[in-house]
C-alpha cells in the first residue's frame, strides 16, 4: 500500500496546483491514484476526480472520529493503489487553539501519513531553513519527510534553497515548481472556481503534470509513500440496513449549480440499500420517476440563477411535490434554492423553487464560517450531530416558520434553517458518518412517505 499527504505551509502556497501536477504524473505512469482532501472542502476533490479519475474522499477529522476515519481510508485503498492526501489550509491550521483536530497534521498522525510540505519559495535564502525547521519542531510526531518549493524563478534558486533546507532540516526537497502563471486557478467567493466552469482546464491539468514530471524526483516521493497493508477492521453503519431501505429512490440534483457533496454520503445511501437517482434542475424538465425523496446538496445556484428559474417546470415540479409531501433534506445552496427568489450582490433577482416563504440573498461579507455543532429538529425528535457552514447569503423570512437547527459554536448559539412538511434545508453541510442516525431518521421519514402512498 501507498500513500503521502502534500500539505502546505500556508493557504495561496500553490498547494492545489502541485496536487494536481503529482496526481497527473503518477496517473501517467499507469499508477492507480485514489485522492483524499482533509476536511470539508468540496472543490477541490473536484480537482481531484477530474485529474485521477477517482472519487475524491473527504477526511475531516472534526466530523467524524478517528475510527470512521480510518475506516474510510483504509477500505479505499487497495494494495497497489497511490493514496495521495492534500491537506487544507497550513499544516497545523485546526479547530481551535487548544488541539489540533480539523488539521492536516492531525489526520496524517491519524492514517499514518507521511508529509511533504509545501512552500512558497520566493524572496527566500536561508529563512526557507528555518521555516521548515519550525514546521518540524512543532510537533515531532508530525512526519514530514520531504519538501517542495514552490514558485521558483530559477533552477539555481531552487539548489540553493535545497541547500539550506537539508543542511538544517533531516527532510528531503523531493524538487520544485516554477513559477508558471499558466496553471494558476481563478477563484470566486467560495474559493476556487468549479472544474466545469473552467474552460482549460485539460490544458492546465496536462501542463501541471508535465511540470512535475521534470522538477519532482517522483521515484523518491513513490518510495516514501511505501506501507504495510493494514488490517482494516472497520464496520460500515449503514451496510446492516439494507433490507430495511432496499427499494429507496432518492433523488439528487447534480450539475453545474449543485455539486457540493461528500462522496461518502453517497456511499452511505448505497450501502444502506438506497438506489440514487441523479437529475439536473438546469436542463431537466421534470423530476426522476418514482422518487421518494430529494437530497438537495450545495453548489452555485446564485450564479445560474437565470437558467435556474428559466426551467419553470423543473420549479413547478418540485414545489408540488414538496407540497404533497415528499421529503427533502437540502444544504446551503439547496436551502436557496427553495425559497422564493435568489438576488445576486448586482441587484438580479431571479425566481427559485417558492417552497419556502422567504428569499435569499447573497451578501458582500462572508456571514458563517466553520465548524459548528447542531442539534436537528427530525421526524418530532431531536438529534446531535456536527456539520460545517461556509456562506456569503442570508435567507429572509415573509413570515415565521418552524426552524431545523439550534446551533451553537465557540459559546454561541443561533438558530438556522427550516422545517416544512417533509422538508429539513439549513445552511449547514453535513456529513452522514458524523451520526449515523441523522441519515437514518432522514431515511425513515421517506419509508414512511413511501408507505404511505401505497
Amino acid at each position: 500500500m501507498n500513500y503521502f499527504m502534500l500539505a502546505g505551509a500556508s493557504s495561496n502556497v500553490g498547494k492545489t496546483t502541485v496536487t494536481m501536477g503529482i496526481m497527473a504524473a503518477f496517473k501517467k505512469r499507469g499508477l492507480r491514484v485514489k485522492p483524499f482532501k482533509t476536511g470539508p472542502d468540496y472543490i477541490d476533490p473536484m480537482f481531484h476526480r477530474f485529474v485521477t479519475g477517482e472519487p475524491s474522499i473527504n477526511l475531516d477529522t472534526w466530523m467524524l472520529n478517528e475510527e470512521t476515519i480510518q475506516g474510510l481510508f483504509f477500505r479505499r485503498l487497495d494494495e497497489n493503489d497511490l493514496g495521495i492526501a492534500e491537506g487544507v489550509m497550513g499544516l497545523y491550521d485546526g479547530h481551535s487553539l487548544e488541539s489540533d483536530v480539523g488539521s492536516s497534521a492531525y489526520l496524517a498522525k491519524t492514517i499514518g501519513a507521511p508529509v511533504i510540505l509545501i512552500i512558497d519559495g520566493r524572496g527566500m535564502a536561508k529563512s526557507a531553513a528555518a521555516l521548515v525547521k519550525g514546521y518540524i519542531d512543532f510537533d515531532p510526531q508530525t512526519n514530514i519527510v520531504g519538501v517542495i518549493i514552490n514558485r521558483i524563478s530559477s533552477a539555481s534558486h531552487y539548489q540553493l534553497l535545497k541547500e539550506m533546507i537539508e543542511a538544517y532540516n533531516d527532510v528531503t526537497c523531493l524538487g520544485y515548481f516554477p513559477n508558471n502563471p499558466d496553471i494558476v486557478m481563478d477563484s470566486r467567493h467560495l474559493g476556487l472556481v468549479p472544474v466545469e466552469e473552467i474552460a482549460d482546464f485539460r490544458e492546465k491539468v496536462d501542463k501541471a503534470g508535465e511540470l512535475a514530471e521534470t522538477y519532482i524526483d517522483l521515484d523518491r516521493l513513490f518510495e516514501i509513500s511505501k506501507h504495510q497493508q493494514p488490517k482494516n477492521i472497520f464496520v460500515d453503519p449503514f451496510s446492516g440496513y439494507g433490507d430495511k431501505y432496499q427499494g429507496l429512490r432518492i433523488g439528487v440534483p447534480k450539475d453545474r449549480a449543485f455539486n457540493f457533496y461528500y462522496e461518502d454520503n453517497f456511499k452511505a445511501l448505497e450501502n444502506a440499500g438506497v438506489e440514487i437517482v441523479t437529475f439536473s434542475p438546469l436542463t431537466d424538465e421534470k423530476l426522476p420517476e418514482n422518487i421518494d425523496g430529494l437530497y438537495i446538496g450545495g453548489g452555485f445556484p446564485e450564479v445560474f440563477g437565470a437558467e435556474l428559474a428559466a426551467n419553470t417546470s423543473m420549479l413547478t415540479a418540485i414545489k408540488n411535490k414538496l407540497e404533497a409531501g415528499l421529503p427533502c433534506y437540502a444544504e446551503c445552496g439547496g436551502l436557496m434554492y427553495l425559497t422564493k427568489s435568489m438576488t445576486l450582490n448586482s441587484g438580479e433577482t431571479n425566481a427559485a423553487v417558492g417552497f419556502l416563504d422567504a428569499d435569499s440573498e447573497m451578501t458582500k461579507r462572508l456571514q458563517r464560517f466553520g465548524y459548528v455543532n447542531i442539534t436537528a429538529y427530525l421526524a418530532e425528535k431531536t438529534i446531535e450531530v456536527r456539520g460545517h457552514e461556509f456562506h456569503h447569503s442570508l435567507v429572509k423570512t415573509a413570515a415565521k416558520l418552524p426552524t431545523a437547527y439550534v446551533i451553537t459554536k465557540k459559546g454561541k448559539t443561533w438558530t438556522c434553517g427550516y422545517r416544512q412538511k417533509n422538508v429539513l434545508a439549513g445552511y449547514p453541510h453535513i456529513h452522514f458518518y458524523s451520526n449515523p442516525l441523522f441519515l437514518m431518521r432522514l431515511l425513515n421519514v421517506a419509508l414512511e412517505h413511501k408507505v404511505g402512498q401505497v
